[in-house]
């Protein structure tokens, strides 16, 4: 997957927010310009190419704090979908919060 045509939807403000998302958001005190601040300077981690209806990616990177942050987002030939975002422990990556651990 191309993070260019994440960061060039992002930019374009070619994001699709579910009310579920958005509430997850609130939830864990992440903002919309948290999201996109990772999505435009972070990296992909994790590629998801047959997830269904649209491929998709977790992206590692930072809120606007410097916190790491994950975002989860679908993409198609228009638009990025915003699956989730959330902020990762050690209890399910290594300690640098990029490589999943092993069950």
């Amino acid at each position: 997957m191309n993070l260019n045509i994440f960061k060039k939807f992002c930019a374009e403000g070619k994001i699709l927010w579910t009310t579920h998302a958005l509430e997850r958001l609130q939830e864990r005190d992440i903002s919309v310009a948290d999201v996109k601040n990772c999505i435009m300077n972070g990296e992909i981690i994790e590629e998801y190419p047959d997830d269904f209806p649209n491929p998709s990616a977790l992206i590692f990177g930072c809120d606007l704090n410097g916190k790491i942050i994950h975002v989860v987002c679908g993409i198609d030939e228009n638009f990025l979908y915003l699956i989730t975002a959330y902020i990762p422990t050690t209890k399910k990556f290594l300690d640098d919060l990029k490589t999943r651990r092993q069950n």
